[in-house]
């Protein structure tokens, strides 16, 4: 890395089972990513409830990874953790040199999202919380953050985590988030500098 960026800056996308996790890493990457996704067969239907994504085919059973240029120095790392209850004792180790997350949600099932919020809040880390159009009606902000019993300080924000606009702006708005909570000279963090939020997409 040190031939292309001076600080590689980890990032872990959470959420509950089958909200675009890997869809979301898949779109932003500047790299191919790396997926270690499986298909799910008549097994796991016993483990894993699938009642409310009945199109899902493959499931994420370690990590995905992908790539994006922040700037000429900072290059971001993204992990994509799996959702499913039984893979959740892996987040601890993705979570550990991690500098933020992003929280995707399907407000359908907004529930799904507590124990990423509540793992986030239990280590520290620093997250906002995005909202995957799967359609159908809007949900208001506020009711949203109510169901998350989410501090106001948290950034909320709409996505489409099949678009690659759509998952810069997600990655824009976490990198600002966590240059708000850097010292009042915004120089830097314990993971290294972070100079500007724009990516060079």
């Amino acid at each position: 890395m040190a031939a292309s960026a001076d600080n590689g800056l980890k990032i872990v996308v959470v959420g509950g089972f089958g909200v675009g996790k890997t869809t979301l890493v898949r779109s932003v990457s500047e790299i191919r990513p790396l997926n270690t996704e499986e298909t799910m067969t008549q097994a796991g239907a016993t483990v894993d409830d699938i009642s409310e994504v009945r199109g899902k085919s493959a499931t994420t059973v370690a990590f995905d990874f992908g790539r994006i240029t922040l700037d000429a120095r900072n290059v971001l790392y993204l992990f994509g953790a799996p959702g499913q209850e039984r893979f959740w004792l892996l987040w601890d180790r993705l979570f550990s040199g991690t500098l933020g997350a992003v929280v995707l949600v399907d407000t359908r099932r907004i529930d799904d999202s507590w124990y990423a919020i509540d793992r986030l809040e239990h280590v520290g880390t620093p997250f906002i919380v995005a909202c995957n159009d799967f359609g159908g009606p809007p949900h208001p902000p506020s009711r949203i953050r109510e169901a998350l019993a989410l501090d106001p300080r948290v950034p909320l924000l709409d996505c489409d985590a099949r678009s690659r606009e759509s998952g810069k702006r997600v990655l824009i708005t976490l990198v600002e988030h966590l240059k708000s909570l850097c010292t009042p000279h915004g120089a830097a963090t314990a993971h290294g500098a972070i100079r500007s939020p724009e990516l060079a997409l």
